[in-house]
């Protein structure tokens, strides 16, 4: 019984219905991604559509978001399973169906490649002005509370706590210094107005935010919406408060405060990881059509400074020619303040090379293919030439 029911499922995974119903539910999910690009930006629509396993809406009355399509990541392995299992019962493992065998592994792997792009590829930010030397990068979507030691100018230490450790009454201790931050208030999104007679206190007692009136606001709904991020917290260090202070990535500069003879500066700011290795913008260049204000080219001239190899290069990173470089690859984004600074997006994705081997192998099936059934064809032809 168990038998016949795995057998029945088997075929049923290995059937053309199953293909052909994925391949529409692909159709209409690029459809329903593109157009709701429109509300929720490029990043936001592939991740509700594409690279989620159920579509959920809000309805009215439920509490709950509803399951209301199936996603792109489900559909992917129902395609994935569906051609694997095809592929096994369909396709006689002999040479003369080589070229078929050859297509669908490439065909698999096109649509696991996508499943690795989703779950391991990091997108990232560097943001640099022309003669600015920079050895980090900036998170587009994520912040963090930065504490930086500023006691020597020249080599500033910055400890990053992210903005998912923010929590109400949380006390986070700074490895390496005596500092713990005390979190007494989170805002995943907040508005900042001056405060006014009948506000009451103000949540700071230090720093700007002593003027400042704080409102918790709804999350960015697009993706060309930024979250106002605020945080108000308390350093201690050996049981002395230094006082609270209000923290945002809506106040312009770090404030700062002295504890135990170091000076330290407080401020949320786009979440950062750094590199064993610095990127410098020489020159920054915008190129347009003779007499138009048309864009042409966009192109920046950085020299690459990686101490660990001794190297010292320079690199001109411009449209469709990225600079890959220690398992990163660093594309000319957009631009800034007057053509002076120079934003390379920053893409870490260990499944980068997955699609063009797979495109190669269905090229390379299809061609396999066409070649037996050609010869196979000729050698007919020429048979029935020496029967007749």
């Amino acid at each position: 019984m168990i038998k016949d029911k795995l057998l029945r499922l088997w075929n049923g995974l290995a059937s053309m219905q199953v293909t052909i119903v994925s391949m529409v539910l692909l159709m209409a999910l690029v459809l329903l991604c593109t157009l709701a690009q429109t509300d929720l930006g490029t990043f936001g629509a592939v991740h509700v559509y594409m690279r989620s396993f159920v579509v959920k809406r809000w309805f009215t009355g439920i509490p709950f978001p509803v399951p209301v399509f199936p996603g792109g990541a489900l559909v992917g392995l129902v395609l994935v399973l569906n051609l694997t299992a095809a592929l096994i019962k369909r396709i006689d493992f002999n040479w003369h169906k080589a070229g078929i065998w050859v297509a669908h592994a490439g065909l698999i792997l096109l649509v696991a490649g996508e499943f690795s792009t989703g779950a391991f590829q990091v997108e990232t930010n560097m943001s640099i002005e022309e003669g600015q030397t920079v050895n980090w990068l900036e998170s587009p979507r994520e912040f963090e509370l930065t504490v930086t030691d500023v006691t020597d100018p020249a080599r500033p230490e910055a400890y990053g706590i992210p903005e998912s450790l923010l929590k109400q009454g949380k006390d986070l201790p700074l490895p390496g210094t005596p500092l713990t931050v005390r979190v007494k208030a989170y805002y995943p999104n907040s508005t900042l107005t001056r405060l006014g007679p009948g506000d009451g206190a103000p949540l700071a007692t230090q720093g700007v935010g002593t003027g400042i009136k704080v409102a918790e606001a709804p999350l960015a709904a697009t993706e060309t919406e930024v979250n106002l991020v605020s945080a108000v917290v308390e350093p201690l260090a050996g049981g002395r408060s230094y006082g609270t202070w209000l923290a945002s990535n809506g106040i312009g500069a770090p404030q700062s405060f002295i504890a135990d003879g170091r000076t330290y500066t407080l401020a949320v700011q786009n979440r950062r990881w750094y590199l064993p290795y610095s990127l410098t913008l020489k020159k920054f260049s915008h190129d347009l059509y003779p007499g138009t204000n048309i864009p042409k080219n966009f192109s920046s001239l950085v020299h690459v400074s990686n101490p660990s190899r001794n190297e010292e290069r320079d690199v001109l990173i411009y449209m469709n020619q990225p600079l890959r470089y220690e398992g990163r690859a660093f594309y000319q984004a957009s631009f800034g303040k007057g053509d002076k600074l120079s934003i390379l997006q920053v893409v870490q994705n260990p499944g980068w090379l997955i699609p063009y081997i797979s495109c190669t192998l269905i090229t390379l099936g299809l061609l396999i293919h066409f070649g037996l059934t050609l010869r196979r064809s000729m050698k007919r032809r020429q048979e029935q030439k020496v029967n007749a």
